[in-house]
C-alpha cells in the first residue's frame, strides 16, 4: 500500500485500528512514534548493487490508555513527514513490537488496516546456483495415455 492510499482512507475513517496476520487488533491505545523514509543501499549475492526506499511507520502500544490516535492527527504526521522528509509515494513498511521489532507491509480491508507478512528472497537466484521450483502437480493432472492398466497385458 503507498502512502497516498493510506492518506485516502484516513480521510474516510473515525477511527484508526490496525490487525496483525493472526487476526488480532493492534491495542486500540497504540501510538504511532515513528513515521520516516527508509534507504536501503545493498548489493545482493549475485553482485547487483541495489536501492530500496520505504515509507515506514512505527507502532509502540505505550500504557497511555486514554488517548487514541485518531486519523487526522496521523495525516497531520505524515504529511509533516512529507514536508519535512521530502517523503514521496513509496510503499509503507509498518514496524510493530512482537518478540523482536516485525517489519511487516500494509493492506486495506475496508474497516481496518491490515499488517501483512513479509518474507526474505534471494534477488539472484539465477546467479548463486538455486534451482528453479518444479511445478507441483496433482495425480489428476497427470495424462493417463500410453500408461498400463490393470489387466491390459502391458506390464
Amino acid at each position: 500500500m503507498k502512502l497516498s492510499d493510506v492518506k485516502n482512507r484516513l480521510h474516510e475513517l473515525e477511527t484508526i485500528s490496525f490487525k496483525l496476520p493472526n487476526g488480532e487488533l493492534v491495542p486500540s491505545h497504540f501510538h504511532v512514534t515513528e513515521v520516516g523514509k527508509i534507504t536501503k543501499h545493498f548489493i545482493d549475492c549475485g553482485g547487483t548493487v541495489r536501492n530500496e526506499e520505504v515509507a515506514n511507520f512505527q507502532l509502540w502500544n505505550a500504557n497511555d490508555y486514554d488517548h487514541r490516535l485518531h486519523p487526522e492527527k496521523l495525516l497531520n504526521i505524515i504529511e509533516l513527514s512529507e514536508k519535512v522528509l521530502g517523503i514521496g509515494d513509496l510503499e509503507i513498511e509498518v514496524e510493530y513490537q512482537a518478540d523482536t521489532i516485525g517489519k511487516f507491509g500494509l493492506e486495506f480491508d475496508g474497516t481496518n488496516f491490515l499488517l501483512t507478512s513479509k518474507q526474505t528472497d534471494c534477488l539472484a537466484k539465477d546467479q548463486c546456483g538455486i534451482p528453479a521450483e518444479k511445478p507441483k502437480l496433482q495425480f489428476s493432472e497427470i495424462q493417463s495415455e500410453n500408461s498400463c492398466t490393470p489387466g491390459g497385458g502391458c506390464c
